[in-house]
């Protein structure tokens, strides 16, 4: 593996992942809520209080090139969160074509409970964001909170793991942290990162700004045990020789009207072959 790397993603998720597997803490022995398919409890190793972050307006996109990432997916999850507003997973499928949460359905409602997208609705708050923002870009108070217990006590459901965002105007810029409590770093790690990059380039759009920095801030960021293999074939791996970047387009203004096709992804070729991984649920 080389060590020049043209990507800082690369770089980091590099680091990150020899730091989780040489000087990580392991769950087992210890009782856990996730399992596998299969029943089996799934343990993880895990490193805590990760930060990270990325200048956008300098081309600085966390996008790993070591395997490929359904980048396309990421963002189409997150209109189904922020414009959908919905819990409705008939909505995912049916209208986004993403599968992944059947797994989470709640007491066959054919929801994943009152969470994400739902709490998004229930407190209105992405017009409260996009409005704030406009009104008043330089409060600090622009923020974004799914980790609503009320919401937990009234349906069951997996709490949120991307729960929280923080939005901060900056000159002509607008920055955004994410806070995530738990992160499946080789599966979804990469996701989360460029889904919410999305979401902070949209929203710039929408209040007349532009994208500045993204940080995301992950309280337990971790690695399967059925991943162990993965993570050693991912450090195997020689990043591409591109930075890959995210475009919006330009035309359009109002955050509802934003759909996949006004993204383009530009100079990814990830390494191949793609690898599989079991889930925790």
């Amino acid at each position: 593996m080389t060590t020049n790397y043209v990507s800082k993603a690369d770089k980091i998720f590099i680091e990150n992942i020899q730091d989780i597997l040489n000087n990580g803490t392991s769950t087992v022995g210890h009782k856990i809520r996730p399992i596998y398919k299969d029943g089996t409890p799934a343990h993880t190793i895990y490193v805590n209080q990760i930060v990270e972050k990325y200048d956008i307006s300098k081309g600085e996109f966390p996008i790993t090139t070591l395997r490929p990432i359904a980048i396309k997916s990421a963002i189409k999850e997150i209109l189904w969160i922020y414009q959908d507003q919905s819990n409705d997973l008939s909505v995912l499928e049916e209208k986004h074509n993403i599968m992944w949460w059947r797994d989470w359905e709640v007491d066959n409602t054919n929801t994943i409970g009152q969470r994400y997208g739902a709490t998004v609705k229930k407190y209105d708050l992405m017009n409260k964001l996009l409005d704030g923002l406009t009104n008043e870009p330089y409060t600090r108070r622009h923020i974004i909170d799914l980790y609503q217990y009320a919401d937990f006590e009234e349906t069951a459901g997996l709490h949120p793991c991307a729960f929280l965002t923080v939005w901060s105007a900056r000159g002509e810029y607008l920055d955004m942290t994410l806070h995530q409590r738990s992160s499946d770093y080789l599966v979804a790690g990469h996701v989360n990162k460029m889904q919410y990059v999305a979401l902070l380039m949209m929203v710039a759009r929408h209040v007349g700004l532009k994208p500045g920095v993204f940080m995301h801030v992950i309280d337990n960021l971790h690695i399967y045990d059925r991943h162990i293999d993965q993570a050693k074939e991912l450090l195997s791996r020689t990043p591409s020789e591109k930075q890959p970047k995210l475009i919006l387009k330009e035309g359009k203004t109002n955050f509802y009207d934003f759909t996949l096709d006004d993204f383009e992804l530009i100079d990814y070729e990830p390494v191949k072959p793609q690898l599989k991984f079991d889930l925790g649920i």
